[in-house]
């Protein structure tokens, strides 16, 4: 029995679903994560895989006001809906069977809003100026803290006490390369889903596979 474990960098995960599937209500998006993890298991039947549990990884909504200088004035993030449905969508992933929430923190106090890099290029190379600047041209630039590092022990944990036998990261980052190096020498089968998200060439050598369970999440290409 191949006891496998799935972490999911949940900030990337749910961006890379919003743009590819769509926007969904909280429950919905919530089951959609869970059906997919349980796919990656459905793939290795013949190795009767066995989940051993769902590691999700995120950080509670921002609730601060954040002052918007195009809109001139300040925005309660408490009361958005974004607030509402990310805390819902978290409370849905508590219901779950063999799910584990990993939250870490915002740097919520050096929150602020930027102008969008593409954007920004455009207003220096004069082909947006500043009067033509709207909502959507800006976003909020905000950090995270402590979500790297606890999926980096979680891996740690599960490779030196030997509770799994195969470790699937659903993520586009490259910082668990470390964490990932370590748990192979200690003998885990270690699988990278980007949901087809471009990954660097040099990492592949870190990782022992890499697959996307879904093709919907692939990009689209454009004719030229």
């Amino acid at each position: 029995m191949i006891r496998t474990a799935i972490l999911v960098d949940g900030g990337f995960y749910r961006r890379r679903a919003q743009a590819c599937l769509g926007e969904k209500k909280a429950q919905e998006r919530a089951e959609e994560l869970i059906q997919y993890c349980h796919r990656h298991i459905k793939r290795f039947r013949h190795e009767e895989a066995l989940l051993y549990r769902i590691f999700y990884y995120d950080c509670p909504p921002i609730e601060k006001k954040v002052y918007h200088p195009l809109l001139q004035k300040t925005v309660d993030f408490s009361k958005t809906d974004l607030y509402k449905w990310t805390n819902e969508f978290f409370e849905e992933l508590r219901k779950k069977r063999k799910v584990a929430l990993r939250l870490g923190k915002l740097a919520d106090e050096q929150a602020k809003y930027n102008v969008r890099p593409e954007v920004f290029r455009k207003i220096l190379n004069g082909t947006k100026s500043m009067e033509e600047l709207t909502e959507k041209d800006f976003f909020l630039n905000l950090e995270q803290k402590e979500v790297d590092m606890k999926i980096g022990l979680d891996i740690s944990s599960l490779a030196y006490k030997k509770q799994v036998d195969r470790i699937i990261l659903i993520s586009g980052d490259s910082d668990f390369v470390p964490a990932a190096k370590m748990a192979r020498r200690e003998g885990i089968d270690f699988i990278l889903d980007p949901l087809f998200n471009h990954i660097k060439q040099d990492l592949y050598e870190h990782i022992d596979g890499l697959f996307t369970c879904d093709q919907r999440y692939r990009p689209v290409e454009k004719n030229v």
